[in-house]
């Protein structure tokens, strides 16, 4: 990964799933990269960020509490040249170009080969933007079917995530920092644009653009 004389891609890694990190840390630092820290939430990202200054965060979206998206918007926030670099098992189009379009440098389907974890590694390290090649396609695709999701705003789409995962308004109100009545409010509008009328149709809508893992 790295030129022998030159000093060793320094990593965070973000994952609920302590397995996938461990195999993330073995694969990486076998090809000569340094990790520097692990986190298990979003949150727990956040505050490794605020001292720590790696190379590439690794961070996966589907964790507990405020979620990937989120975090990847408060850490760009404090840090805009961070590059964050999205591991996710959701291999849609609509959740990888919202990940994009927030700031990620790069877009990873985590059912890719592991080889391919070392290349967009290689190519965000190198400043260059990496989207695995299934999404890159779908992406390009000028067929590609529009889900009614792509009409919520960011902070709509974030708490359409976490509902449909199952959190409830005030769950998804503390991971946010937001009031219940707010959440309520985004919720509302959420409806409204997917034409939904309950939590159970929201669930489903998600589930079948791919946007949520069954």
């Amino acid at each position: 990964m790295n030129p022998s004389n030159a000093a060793p891609t320094t990593l965070v890694l973000a994952d609920d799933h302590a397995i996938v990190r461990m195999g993330f840390r073995l694969l990486l630092e076998g090809a000569g990269a340094r990790i520097l820290a692990e986190a298990d939430s979003g949150e727990a990202a956040q505050q490794l960020m605020q001292t720590l200054d790696p190379d590439i965060l690794v961070m996966d979206l589907s964790m507990p509490g405020c979620g990937g998206l989120a975090a990847l918007e408060r850490i760009l926030a404090r840090k805009p040249g961070q590059k964050v670099l999205i591991a996710s098992a959701h291999a849609d189009a609509i959740t990888a170009e919202r990940a994009l379009k927030a700031g990620a440098a790069g877009y990873l389907c985590k059912r890719s080969p592991p080889d391919e974890l070392l290349r967009a590694v290689q190519a965000v390290a190198a400043g260059q933007r990496y989207v695995d090649p299934e999404i890159a396609a779908a992406l390009k695709r000028a067929d590609r079917p529009e889900h009614p999701a792509e009409a919520l705003t960011d902070k709509e789409f974030n708490v359409f995530l976490q509902l449909a995962q199952g959190r409830s308004v005030a769950e998804v109100a503390a991971s946010f920092h937001l009031s219940p009545n707010t959440v309520g409010t985004h919720l509302y509008h959420i409806k409204q644009k997917l034409g939904v009328q309950n939590m159970a149709e929201l669930a489903m809508a998600a589930v079948r653009s791919g946007l949520v893992e069954v």
